[in-house]
């Protein structure tokens, strides 16, 4: 008999990175409930993933989704600030506009990275 562990199955890893990538790509349009429930899985999956290619996109997408939060937050203080002014009143969707376009990039070339099978860094 063979009592061997079965090799880890690197082409279910990967598509459930991929699925990672479709959560967030998803998530500005749900509220980010989408990344949220990404970040849980990807927290999940992070020790199978340990040492491989896969591990830095998962770390790519933390990292996106947490300084993304962040500067939400800021953003939000900033326009409840500012909104009393005209100048305000007139751009707050700016920053949330550039956040929007700094999120889905960080997905985009995530993705692409990992379709072409590289780390991401």
């Amino acid at each position: 008999m063979n009592d061997a562990a079965p090799a880890r199955d690197p082409e279910g890893n990967t598509r459930i990175v991929h699925i990672l990538y479709i959560l967030h790509g998803l998530a500005p349009f749900t509220m980010w409930l989408l990344a949220v429930v990404a970040i849980i899985i990807g927290m999940l999956k992070k020790s199978d993933l340990q040492g491989t290619v896969l591990a830095s996109h998962v770390s790519w997408l933390s990292r996106t989704f947490w300084w993304g939060l962040l500067w939400i937050v800021i953003c939000a203080v900033l326009t409840f600030i500012l909104i009393i002014t005209i100048i305000g009143a007139i751009l707050y969707w700016l920053p949330f506009t550039v956040l929007f376009i700094w999120y889905l990039y960080r997905v985009i070339k995530g993705w692409l990275k990992l379709n072409d099978g590289l780390a991401i860094a």
